[in-house]
């Protein structure tokens, strides 16, 4: 069961990536990446997590573009998916990319002597 709910949930993120990205028109879902899907057992919701680098103020506006557009963006899914009943969606913010960059300035920012600079001595 949980493989079929693994390739359902691999299959509801490329959909709606790209109901997002051709048949959205709202310019507040600008740059964002669907980065994870989770199914519920039952299929009675799916929690779909985004990711948007930027302040927090865009990412409230694309949070509210997101809630405006959920009820396209279902009947869409509901339309290229193979299943009975569409789950209800549920948009939340990933801030896994936004850490991921903040991790990587911040090693960028040590000062580590190359293993090379250090044997030579």
């Amino acid at each position: 069961m949980t493989e079929r709910l693994g390739r359902l949930a691999q299959e509801i993120k490329r959909e709606v990536s790209s109901i997002i990205a051709t048949e959205v028109k709202d310019p507040r879902l600008g740059m964002l990446s669907i980065t994870d899907v989770q199914v519920s057992r039952d299929l009675s919701w799916a929690k779909i997590y985004f990711s948007q680098l930027g302040s927090e103020e865009e990412r409230e506006r694309t949070l509210d573009g997101l809630e405006r557009a959920r009820g396209f963006i279902r009947s869409e899914l509901a339309k290229r998916l193979r299943v009975r009943h569409t789950p209800e969606i549920i948009f939340l913010f990933d801030p896994s990319l936004e850490q991921g960059a903040r991790m990587d300035a911040l090693l960028r920012s040590l000062d580590i002597p190359k293993e090379d600079e250090t044997a030579d001595e």
